[in-house]
């Protein structure tokens, strides 16, 4: 059960919006919103971040239950917060049922949108003809090594070929669409190829900015066990493996 907790300063305040009214607005209005869990380290500049980009009248931050102080510091930067139990797909969909915005851009928390990327996104949603696409922006990692660029082809590969970008790439849907296509399921893994899979090719738009997400378990790990395990994980939810037994195996760390 998820529970919200009070957290928004002046800037972020607003009363309740109706998405069917806002639909035809001259101005879209968009919410963030970011899974967390034990985030404390990256959170605040996340968030910082956000609000100097202008451009969200809410940022709501979904937790999965942190021992951290991700909560604590999310309220002192003036997002929305809401706490439940851990699972990027159920954090999400919380996050996306306490939404006021017409537009909703789905973030993780180790995922800076590039330099540029506010414009790009009002642009996409000031298009009405866009109402019904999704856009998202161009994976990018923050490591020098030539490893991580080799990976930037390779999901760059995947996206123009498969039609499948993933959560790292931050996901910008109005929330009609998102509600039409049925929003994030509460699943273990694989929540956003879940929705992503439902939007037809023509509908899923490469924004022209870069998302930087943090390669740290890529260092960790390395640059071919991490990918080869989310390769086998993507086999196999194609294959029908319930997503709980994909979650087990993620975590696990084995090939």
């Amino acid at each position: 059960m998820f529970r919200t907790r009070a957290a928004s300063c002046a800037e972020f305040r607003s009363p309740a919006i109706d998405r069917t009214d806002d639909e035809d607005a001259s101005e879209p209005v968009l919410s963030v919103i970011i899974p967390t869990l034990n985030e404390a380290r990256r959170i605040g500049a996340r968030l910082e971040d956000l609000k100097a980009a202008d451009i969200a009248a809410e940022i709501i931050v979904a937790d999965g239950g942190s021992a951290d102080a991700t909560i604590d510091i999310a309220a002192e930067a003036s997002a929305r917060t809401i706490v439940g139990p851990p699972g990027r797909g159920q954090q999400l969909a919380a996050g996306a049922n306490i939404s006021n915005g017409s537009w909703l851009l789905f973030l993780h928390a180790d995922t800076q949108p590039g330099p540029g990327w506010a414009t790009v996104a009002k642009r996409f949603m000031a298009d009405h003809d866009n109402k019904f696409r999704a856009g998202y922006f161009r994976y990018a990692l923050d490591d020098s090594a030539a490893a991580a660029r080799r990976l930037e082809m390779i999901v760059d590969w995947r996206c123009r070929l498969l039609n499948l970008p993933y959560g790292d790439q931050g996901l910008l849907i109005s929330a009609s669409y998102y509600e039409r296509l049925g929003g994030f399921r509460p699943i273990a893994l694989m929540e956003d190829v879940d929705l992503v899979r439902k939007i037809p090719r023509h509908r899923l738009i490469e924004l022209a900015a870069i998302a930087v997400t943090s390669a740290e378990r890529y260092r960790h790990e390395g640059y071919l066990t991490r990918p080869a395990r989310n390769l086998i994980c993507l086999a196999l939810y194609y294959l029908g493996f319930p997503p709980g037994y994909l979650a087990d195996f993620y975590r696990s760390g084995r090939l």
